[in-house]
């Protein structure tokens, strides 16, 4: 066995870990001559941080799980799961360090939470409450963590990733040892924010690892019909970067991965491209049905390679932790976002006085006025009647 493995289409990626998740594999006899990464002794996770990748992965899949049955009861808006990624966003998301910057697209929140942002700020910012620090101002799913310096993203595809480069610069010129971890779609390849990004952070030599999580699906476009390239890691080449497939299923590989690219990054050798082929196994999101099309066979094909009891193989079969501790942490996580659940449930939305928190310094006169108008008309009439289904401004 190598550490290289072909997926349904004939690519071949760097992987670490057996299908089955009982062993790692041998070292291949040569380079995978991938430019910039030395995978003949690639780095791996010690067991602790193993260990830690798994609840990361298992937090992220009860959150959703727990996010997805909400939505369904009217409870929360929006939701975007991610489950089936969690090995890519996690084994990924363990390498930056706390003085490093992760840029997210829509299912990377959970990092957030690997980074120590609590679950109670998580959980109400998809309640959008008077707890949630964008003040209900956001979309859910679209998280931010300034303790763990995990900022914003937008809707818009591929907006995140210029920011990113521009903070690594700024990270850059100022002679700091820290890096950018970028994650985007495959969708958003497309974007111009993507090739302007990439593109200027090799002609800056930015210190930014930037992670497409190639889930086959960009909504409801397949992956064939958004590139023609051979892979998305190959498109390094045209910018002159170091690209890396990675069987994004498999939490050792997208972490050994990543390490050497943020390295790589720290050292002043500039930034990578490092693609995780991975299965997005529900929708796009809580608004998209994906059987519409998509065929069970391939889903089918995909839960078969599910990352989280792949990993929790690789954990019994190194001693790392015993099934009782792993079933143990579960059930605690489960109850502790259930609480959490019941605890933002209580809070009331952001009162009117946030409209214009955090946007200006000075709001402007006529924006005062109005707010000042709004408050009074709702002290007459109650909120409800007053603002009769339209906004209050």
């Amino acid at each position: 066995m190598s550490y290289r493995v072909a997926f349904p289409d004939g690519l071949d990626v760097f992987r670490l870990l057996s299908d089955d998740g009982n062993q790692t594999l041998s070292p291949p006899q040569k380079e995978l001559g991938i430019e910039g990464f030395s995978t003949l002794n690639p780095p791996l996770p010690p067991p602790e941080e193993c260990l830690a990748i798994w609840r990361a992965m298992t937090t992220t899949r009860i959150m959703d799980d727990r996010m997805m049955k909400l939505q369904r009861q009217g409870r929360v808006a929006f939701v975007g799961t991610s489950t089936g990624q969690e090995a890519a966003i996690h084994g990924s998301g363990a390498v930056p360090g706390q003085d490093d910057w992760v840029f997210s697209a829509l299912r990377e929140g959970g990092v957030a939470i690997q980074r120590g942002m609590p679950i109670d700020e998580y959980i109400s910012h998809m309640f959008g409450n008077a707890n949630d620090t964008a003040k209900g101002r956001q979309m859910p799913n679209h998280f931010q963590c300034k303790d763990v310096n995990f900022p914003s993203w937008g809707s818009v595809l591929g907006t995140q990733l210029p920011h990113a480069v521009g903070a690594a610069l700024a990270m850059k010129q100022r002679g700091e040892d820290n890096i950018c971890l970028a994650y985007t779609g495959d969708g958003a390849t497309s974007s111009c924010g993507f090739h302007s990004a990439v593109n200027f952070a090799a002609v800056t030599k930015a210190p930014v690892v930037f992670c497409i999580i190639d889930n086959g699906w960009a909504i409801s476009v397949p992956s064939a019909n958004q590139t023609k390239s051979r892979s998305y890691a190959t498109k390094a080449k045209a910018y002159g970067l170091p690209g890396l497939d990675v069987d994004g299923n498999d939490p050792l590989a997208c972490w050994s991965a990543v390490k050497m690219a943020a390295d790589r990054a720290r050292r002043g050798e500039g930034p990578s491209l490092i693609a995780l082929r991975t299965y997005r196994m529900g929708g796009h999101s809580s608004s998209d049905d994906p059987s519409r099309y998509r065929q069970d066979a391939e889903v089918a094909h995909w839960a078969g390679r599910d990352p989280v009891s792949r990993f929790e193989q690789y954990i019994y079969a190194g001693d790392i932790a015993a099934k009782a501790e792993l079933q143990c942490y579960r059930e605690t996580r489960e109850e502790e976002i259930l609480q959490g659940v019941a605890r933002a449930e209580k809070v009331g939305a952001p009162s009117l006085e946030t409209l214009v928190t955090d946007v200006f310094a000075d709001p402007p006169r006529h924006l005062r006025k109005q707010v000042v108008e709004a408050l009074k008309l709702v002290a007459e009439k109650g909120e409800a009647e007053a603002i009769a289904g339209k906004f209050p401004l």
